[in-house]
């Protein structure tokens, strides 16, 4: 299925959750945290009073609540107006 974000929306892939500790621990599903960070799969074309700053493509950073989440074929993904958008990752 193809989806293509309208006005100012993205459509952003969240990075996988962690299921370790860089020291091994194995992370149990209830305390484990919504990532932060996601790669961005389509975007709309903008406003009239806002260009679209981020690509397709592009590593970003958005906040905890940002965006509505979504499953297109089995994979969950977050759509979102591009202000929620903290940084772009290079």
């Amino acid at each position: 299925m193809k989806v293509k974000p309208l006005a100012d929306r993205v459509l952003v892939q969240p990075a996988p959750v962690e299921e370790k500790t860089a020291g091994g621990i194995i992370i149990p599903d209830t305390v484990k945290e919504k990532p932060l960070k996601g790669e961005v799969k389509a975007v709309g074309q903008g406003t009239k009073d806002e260009e679209m700053v981020v690509k397709e493509g592009d590593k970003v950073l958005y906040g905890k609540y940002a965006g509505t989440e979504i499953e297109i074929d089995g994979e969950a993904y977050l759509i979102m107006r591009q202000s929620d958008i903290l940084a772009i990752i290079e």
